[in-house]
């Protein structure tokens, strides 16, 4: 073979070398200086937290797969090449002869060792980049685990495609990353080097290039022949059919033994392969691809269609029987929703109850009032206290033993939310770096509020009344806050000492430094009379040594960090601070709940965050979207990720201290296969169920996001029947949320309505119990079809009851026609002056469902708000319904008596602060109340903060800034002494 002499390439100087490698330094440290610098914090904030195991076990896995894939692919790439160059063809140079490819072939040649070592190289680090990510699937291949079931078309523990299936696909896609890079590779390889001419009709092939390419194809159909027999196992996944998960008939009859066949035809057609690297003929090869691709329509994709299409679906009922059946089981397995989890009853939904008998129903002392998703503005208004202060957007509900004025104790739901600190809420003159990092750093307390009470219920004008005299009875009610703060604590959640401060919560977003004994260093601003606070306390990464300070600004990229002599030894940045997310960073393989809530556990306050354990592949469990089925009315925007799964269990209980930052995993489900395997990647990280402190599980709560997904499988998987399955005649579905916006248009897709807990003692229990709950309605009809609750209880935690009602004779109407009703109900559209006042806008609360006395009872509260920037809402009417009865009054108790009669709202009435109410609670001096306090410590509260507003007064008068700011502190602290004192009484 003859060629013209090749053209030589250019060659750099040795000034030009140099500033390449320059240049290539700085691109590298361009690329992993923010990296290391990143993992050097992470390592410091596990440190902090004690699970710096998690971060190392982590990191070296990452680390290990990202060099095994890079020599894997790499490794594969670089012989490739090396074969292909040391069996190119000799050229013997021609004159008068042009070839295209002489320069680059020559430009190669040249530089054989950058191109024979630099492509492998970069190609391999590109795998291992993306590999390494995959380290979740290899940890779990390490310490998988069985499930003691099996699947019921091959007999195979489900350990199998929990861990080991998910393993075996990686590793064999990256094989074909490297066995199709390599063919490609060794193509253009032979094709420069001349081992590949497409001269003439066929084009000529040396024997050199013959067999590297006709072996590495061999090798590629050999390893689609092991992929045909994992797909087999892959089937119990398959969402051929719409309505289930899961291997159909089509694909148990026709995929099934197609995957076996085209096996075989791909272990023929790779001998043919390898025959070829042999022979001259390259026949072999071409009829084996054609034979490939022919078998790979015909029996892989034309027999299931035809069979689907001509033998299925005509009689699907009958083919589709034994899949169902499969489905049901394996979806209640996956979900938690077996029959010892779920109990089912049949409930007449409609019923003639007297007063009496509602009287006696122990759910109705126990009706919320409160709306935790509107109160938000309520507490920050009434009890931020500071500009910097804050509550979440959504408040929580929680339970707490309370004692009752005849001395007893009753458990009593509450609206909770922690006074956080919100550095966005400073002012312009306080918004300095060191205010909002070193001053400014934490919030203060605890607030509560029964939430079956106001404080003050307004009244009902009566009819005929001037609207002048109605627009005045129209103030509505407030929450009675409890609260325990650094100024005092109240009896119900005590907290001990300092640990009513809150450095870590929702709304913190910068990192703060805190500590520290140099001359400079700024105390904290604290409500306390001193006003200053330094934290003792065990959050935060030691700031105080220069090294750190630098990590820390060239982390942050602020230059206070390291110039400002505001920091000194003993000095600590606190940093992550979302409860949250400190969570998902401790343990990365949970899915974590959206919606942490705060609790006073023991004397300290801990946010509680739900932890689940998941999987994509579960042998015929109906898979879900996560992040779809968990979106409602109440979060807008979905909180979990877009993803996939076919099992979930809420087996883990986090808890992060509001003051120190603390993080602590606990059991809840210690015989969950998922995680053991976890367990034994990171061993000792999640503490047994036995070390759960019992002041912990009296504050448990069944997670949202778990019940939501477990709600919309009870809406289908309640069927026993496949007959019944099939039709989806019997099918239930979550209805949208009637008081959102476009919730009473059957024809709109609103957003879901989101279960709602409530302290109520539904049928089969034998107390009010703390549940979550929701109602369902017949499918695509607004019938209620069933009630579903979970327990929160510690003795019955995570029991299911289901209520069924009938969807053929004597429905019951579901929320969308309760709050249709409620609208067009004579008594509500002739109240003008709350719903036709220009000034006022009316804010629909939660609709509650609640089984009562045989019936299915509605209650939505009512909240006022002016229309103006500052406005807060406040409670002002009640809607009940009842079958076809509604009231509507100020209290539950007026709106039950409107319903059932007088004397059967007697029981909410003692509890929501009526007209002589034992729980009625006085205004703050000025809100309204004309009632005096009730005790001396109420009484010197409320003359200390008339003599701050009297010294506030003269101050701003005279134009003297400092004592106004003296007044108003003065007025902070009588102000909170004075709900201490009525919290007490």
């Amino acid at each position: 073979m003859a060629t013209r002499p090749p053209v030589q390439m250019p060659k750099l100087s040795r000034r030009s070398r140099i500033l390449l490698i320059l240049a290539g330094i700085v691109v590298l440290l361009l690329l992993l200086g923010a990296r290391l610098l990143d993992t050097y914090v992470n390592w410091l904030w596990f440190g902090e937290v004690g699970y710096r195991q998690v971060f190392t076990t982590q990191l070296v896995t990452r680390v290990a797969l990202f060099f095994a894939v890079a020599v894997l692919v790499g490794g594969i790439l670089a012989i490739t090449l090396l074969i292909a160059y040391r069996t190119r063809p000799v050229f013997v140079p021609v004159a008068g002869t042009e070839d295209p490819l002489a320069r680059y072939r020559a430009g190669i040649v040249q530089r054989v060792r950058l191109f024979g070592i630099g492509i492998p190289v970069i190609a391999g680090l590109i795998a291992g980049a993306s590999a390494q990510s995959n380290w979740q699937v290899v940890q779990l291949f390490m310490n998988a685990t069985n499930f003691g079931r099996t699947d019921p078309e091959f007999g195979i523990d489900i350990g199998f495609y929990a861990f080991k299936l998910p393993f075996y696909t990686w590793l064999l896609g990256w094989l074909f990353v490297g066995v199709v890079v390599s063919f490609i590779a060794a193509a253009i390889s032979h094709y420069l080097f001349g081992g590949i001419r497409l001269a003439g009709r066929s084009g000529q092939l040396t024997t050199a290039a013959r067999v590297q390419l006709a072996v590495t194809a061999g090798i590629f159909v050999l390893l689609k022949a092991v992929e045909y027999f994992l797909d087999r196992y892959e089937l119990m996944f398959s969402d051929r059919n719409a309505l289930f998960t899961g291997a159909s008939y089509t694909d148990l009859n026709a995929v099934l033994p197609a995957k076996l066949i085209l096996l075989f035809i791909a272990i023929i057609c790779a001998a043919a392969f390898f025959a070829a690297a042999f022979t001259r003929n390259l026949q072999l090869p071409a009829i084996a691809t054609v034979l490939m691709v022919l078998s790979s329509i015909l029996i892989g994709a034309a027999w299931p269609a035809i069979l689907e299409q001509f033998s299925v679906r005509p009689n699907a009922i009958q083919k589709e029987s034994v899949p169902i059946e499969r489905n049901l089981e394996a979806t209640r397995a996956a979900y938690g929703l077996t029959e010892d989890k779920v109990t089912y009853r049949n409930y007449p939904g409609t019923s003639d109850a007297d007063p009496a008998e509602v009287r006696a129903n122990p759910t109705i002392p126990n009706i919320r009032v409160l709306d935790p998703t509107l109160l938000s503005p309520t507490f920050t208004q009434r009890e931020g206290r500071q500009n910097f202060y804050n509550f979440p957007d959504q408040l929580d509900v929680d339970r707490y033993p309370t004692e009752q004025p005849d001395g007893s104790t009753k458990m009593q739901d509450y609206i909770v939310g922690l006074r956080e600190i919100n550095t966005n809420g400073l002012a312009e003159n306080q918004q300095s770096w060191i205010n909002r990092t070193m001053v400014y750093t934490h919030g203060n307390g605890f607030v509560g509020a029964p939430a079956n009470t106001v404080d003050r219920p307004p009244s009902v004008g009566t009819e005929g009344a001037s609207e002048q005299a109605q627009a005045e009875s129209d103030q509505g009610g407030y929450p009675r806050f409890r609260i325990s703060d650094l100024n005092g604590n109240n009896s119900t959640f005590p907290i001990k000492g300092e640990n009513a401060r809150v450095y870590y919560g929702e709304l913190v977003t910068d990192y703060a430094i805190v500590g520290g004994d140099g001359p400079d260093t700024p105390r904290e601003y604290d409500p306390r009379p001193a006003k200053t606070f330094k934290y003792n306390g065990d959050g935060g990464v030691p700031i105080g040594n220069w090294f750190n300070r630098l990590v820390f600004f060239a982390h942050e990229g602020e230059r206070n960090i390291l110039f400002s002599s505001a920091i000194g030894e003993g000095s600590k940045i606190m940093y992550n601070r979302n409860p949250r997310d400190r969570v998902r960073d401790v343990a990365p393989w949970l899915t974590v709940d959206g919606d942490p809530y705060p609790a006073v556990v023991n004397g300290e306050i801990k946010w509680i965050i739900d932890g689940y354990t998941t999987l994509e592949n579960y042998p015929y469990a109906q898979r879900m979207s996560l992040g779809e089925t968990t979106v409602d009315s109440r979060t807008g925007m979905p909180t979990q990720p877009d993803e996939n799964i076919s099992y979930a269990r809420n087996s883990v209980k986090a808890t992060v201290d509001a003051f120190d930052g603390s993080v602590n995993l606990y059991s809840v489900d210690d015989k969950d296969p998922v995680l053991k395997a976890w367990r034994g990647v990171f061993p000792g990280v999640v503490k047994p169920s036995s070390e759960m402190p019992k002041g912990l599980q009296q504050h448990l709560r069944y997670p949202e996001d778990l019940f939501k997904i477990q709600r919309e499988l009870i809406s289908r998987y309640h069927v026993t029947s496949p007959q019944d399955f099939y039709s989806t005649r019997t099918f239930w579905d979550v209805p949208p949320d009637p008081t959102a916006d476009g919730g009473t248009d059957s024809n709109t897709d609103a957003a879901a309505q989101p279960p709602y807990y409530v302290l109520a003692q539904a049928p089969g229990q034998t107390t009010p119990t703390f549940q979550l709950t929701s109602a369902l309605r017949v499918l695509e009809r607004q019938f209620l079809g069933a009630w579903v609750s979970a327990s929160s209880d510690p003795k019955t935690y995570g029991q299911f009851t289901v209520l069924r009602l009938p969807t053929e004779n004597n429905q019951t109407e579901g929320p969308i026609q309760a709050q249709n009703r409620f609208q067009s109900t004579d008594r509500v559209t002739r109240e003008r002056t709350l719903f036709q006042n220009p000034n006022v806008e009316p804010v629909y609360g939660n609709l509650l469902t609640l089984p009562v006395s045989g019936g299915i009872m509605y209650v939505e509260p009512i909240y006022i708000r002016r229309k103006d920037e500052n406005a807060f809402p406040q409670l002002a009417r009640m809607l009940v319904s009842y079958g076809s009865k509604v009231g509507f009054d100020s209290t539950v108790g007026g709106a039950l008596d409107q319903v059932f009669g007088q004397g059967a709202g007697q029981a909410a009435a003692q509890q929501q602060g009526g007209d002589g109410s034992a729980d009625q609670q006085p205004q703050q001096p000025g809100g309204g109340n004309n009632q005096q306090p009730q005790n001396p410590e109420m009484a010197a509260a409320v003359q200390e903060m008339q003599a701050a507003l009297q010294k506030l007064r003269q101050a701003q008068q005279s134009g003297d800034f400092a004592a106004q700011g003296e007044a108003l502190q003065e007025l902070d602290a009588a102000g909170q002494r004075f709900e201490q004192a009525q919290g007490g009484s």
